[in-house]
């Protein structure tokens, strides 16, 4: 049989396909070459690799070479920017990692970090058009809008009063979900239940706060309210809250202990919270009442009291009330405020929440991710005397040396040394090194190793607030500090901290090698290097970093701050201290990113 002649274009029909995808492989690495290297899709691409090699899990080789080289001072470049989308990143409450965990108890909202090795190496760049902030008072009412571009709760909540963008600002009528009208009438209101003047009431919690104009307004009744909210879908409520120079910090009431002393808070405050109180055997009352200073007041605003449809939750929080005792002082709307006794409360036999005291093994001031209880903490178990009515009032409580001090060996003798160092140091640090303590560029205040809050104490006159962190390794000295009527939370420096980025105007530590150290021992447990980085992600453009230690530790801070893009001068210490310390001033430089990041 005779073969078919076909035309050639019929024939290897394999082999021409195989050539046509060859043929288009080619002209589109051409055409894509032509792309990356003459329009902006490359600018845009090389940014999202550069973000997919910052933040994938890097080898961990290279950073321990990368943080060696730094600390030697070998690495002779900054450290390498962050990407642009990282301007907010906290990354103990990443929504990416945590929204893999489980929803009971809102697991899932609390803090999670990644091991160092999981965290790029990078400082946080600004957001574009970063101004430096508004200053205190004026910051109160209205902040930049391009500081923190976020429109979502003024879009959602300006009918409420909580903010509205006019201009280049965004600005704060003062309101809230339950107080839309301003917190000075709401506050007002309650003043007719509670003595918020007078000095009685000093340190205050405001849960689920909003922008934090509550907390906002009590700062001119003289009570120091400390704010705090989750990371959650309002976005960024605590940066706006910090922004605007009021106290605050990231947290969720979720499965631990809040990061608090047993009995620190004169008076704690939920508007609309949303905290679930009779959840779980009444656990987050029973927390509530672990923070609440005997004598203190406890005012929740909102659901479910007198709400519509909620009459078994509102019974159920009155039981729970009742059954630890608390006097019901006025029920007025749907507001509630709840006086605690002074001793302990008078836990019956039978209870239907199945509450007992807790047992003496149990220190109720242990707080650094330390599960929640369901017991009830006893008076007798904090050694003192500190109930509401019975503590100095303020600004007597500041200086008083308040029995919990002997948490250390000699406390009170320590405490009165203390007070009296920091008066001097302090005294130095803006008549000899002028730090800018007391001006208006300085209103948002971290000390990272505060003890007995002598360092804040001396700040007491200036118009700032102070953080005052107490490391969680460390003697457990924070309830010294509310007792003076300051504020803290306890941390552990080898971990980020939960706050947005630039939110600090001023970060000051004393002894930072003892933050990373194992206690009593010379080993590490991470590095400075990583440390300074988040120093650099919580301080704003242009703010001031204060630290003191031996002159070996300042040197290498020194070369540390160099690589993180601070200008630093190493200073003598005071003359009548004693020791060899030095202490290191820097400023962190405003830089921006450059279009190809």
């Amino acid at each position: 049989m005779g073969h078919l002649n076909l035309p050639a274009s019929k024939r290897n029909p394999r082999q021409w396909k195989l050539l046509d995808i060859i043929t288009a492989i080619f002209f589109g690495l051409v055409l894509l070459f032509f792309l990356l290297v003459f329009t902006p899709l490359g600018d845009s691409m090389a940014a999202s690799g550069r973000q997919a090699l910052l933040l994938s899990t890097s080898d961990p080789r290279q950073r321990h070479r990368l943080v060696s080289l730094v600390e030697l001072g070998h690495h002779h470049k900054p450290i390498e920017a962050c990407p642009a989308n990282s301007v907010d990143h906290m990354p103990c409450e990443d929504p990416r990692r945590n929204s893999q965990l489980s929803r009971e108890m809102n697991l899932y909202r609390e803090r999670h970090c990644p091991l160092p090795d999981e965290m790029p190496l990078c400082l946080i760049p600004p957001p574009p058009g970063y101004k430096i902030p508004v200053q205190w008072p004026e910051s109160l009412h209205k902040i930049w809008h391009s500081n923190m571009p976020h429109n979502k709760i003024a879009d959602r909540k300006g009918h409420q009063g909580w903010m509205k963008e006019q201009g280049p600002h965004f600005i704060f009528p003062g309101g809230g979900t339950m107080f839309p009208d301003g917190a000075a009438p709401y506050i007002e209101k309650l003043g007719q239940y509670i003595p918020l003047t007078g000095g009685t009431l000093r340190t205050a919690l405001d849960m689920g706060c909003g922008v934090a104009s509550f907390g906002g307004s009590l700062l001119s009744e003289g009570i120091l309210a400390l704010s705090f909210a989750p990371r959650d879908s309002h976005k960024a409520q605590i940066q706006f809250a910090l922004e605007r120079g009021i106290p605050a910090f990231v947290l969720m009431l979720g499965t631990r202990r809040l990061p608090f002393p047993a009995f620190a808070f004169d008076f704690i405050h939920c508007s609309r919270c949303l905290i679930p109180f009779t959840a779980y055997n009444a656990t987050y009352f029973i927390e509530v009442d672990r923070l609440l200073r005997p004598g203190g007041y406890l005012v929740i605003s909102g659901p479910p009291v007198q709400w519509p449809k909620q009459d078994k939750e509102w019974a159920d929080l009155q039981a729970v009330a009742r059954a630890l005792c608390y006097e019901l002082i006025a029920v007025d709307g749907n507001t509630v405020i709840w006086k605690k006794p002074d001793g302990d409360s008078c836990l019956p036999n039978q209870n239907e929440f199945g509450l007992g005291s807790c047992d003496e093994s149990n220190d109720p001031s242990n707080a650094w991710y330390f599960k929640l209880r369901r017991c009830v903490t006893s008076t007798s178990s904090v050694n003192g005397e500190y109930p509401v009515g019975i503590i100095p009032k303020w600004p007597d409580r500041l200086t008083r040396a308040p029995s919990r001090a002997l948490v250390v060996k000699n406390g009170i003798d320590l405490f009165r040394a203390d007070t009296r160092r920091w008066t001097r140091r302090v005294a130095y640090y803006k008549n000899t090194l002028n730090l800018k303590l007391g001006s208006p560029a300085v209103r948002n205040v971290m000390d990272m190793n505060a003890f007995f809050g002598g360092f804040a104490a001396a700040l007491v006159s200036d118009p700032v607030w102070v953080m005052n962190v107490v490391p969680a390794r460390k003697p457990l000295t924070l309830g010294v500090i509310y007792d003076r009527g300051l504020i803290g939370v306890y941390h552990d420096w080898c971990e980020p901290f939960s706050t947005y980025p630039r939110t600090y105007d001023f970060i000051h530590v004393a002894g930072i090698e003892s933050l990373i150290k194992l206690p009593g021992s010379s080993k590490s447990r991470c590095n400075l290097v990583d440390l300074m980085v988040e120093m650099d992600r919580m301080l704003r453009p242009e703010g001031t970093v204060v630290i003191r230690d031996s002159p070996e530790v300042i040197d290498k801070v020194a070369r540390i701050a160099h690589a993180v893009r601070w200008t630093a001068t190493i200073n003598d210490k005071e003359p009548e201290s004693h020791g060899r310390e030095k202490i290191l001033v820097a400023t962190k430089t405003f830089w921006k990113l450059t279009s190809s990041h």
